[in-house]
């Protein structure tokens, strides 16, 4: 099986970050990252900049049981009280469709 027909849904995810709070939106997604690898569900996952205050995170699964159940695991993240201390609303949360990816080792 290749990669792009093992990955066909993702999320999509923007949060914009309260101006002065940054530096502390940056540290969570980067911290992020190893509880994803633990977690084990996404097979590509980023955390991305799109400018002074917006963030992103794309997430990519092989199906909609490891989308769900990775949502289900890590939504509190998003919505709980330290989100609220940090984002200047409440994020965007798209669910995608993967037409076509290129993964590493392809």
């Amino acid at each position: 099986m290749t990669g792009a027909q093992m990955v066909t849904v993702g999320l999509l995810i923007r949060v914009e970050a309260k101006p002065d709070k940054v530096p502390e939106v940056e540290a969570m997604l980067k911290s992020a990252v190893d509880h994803v690898r633990e977690e084990g569900l996404a097979v590509a996952w980023f955390a991305l900049r799109l400018g002074p205050t917006t963030f992103g995170i794309f997430d990519a699964f092989v199906d909609e049981a490891d989308r769900q159940a990775h949502l289900e695991a890590n939504g509190k993240t998003l919505r709980g009280p330290a989100a609220a201390e940090l984002f200047a609303g409440s994020p965007s949360i798209e669910h995608i469709d993967v037409i076509a990816a290129k993964l590493p080792g392809e």
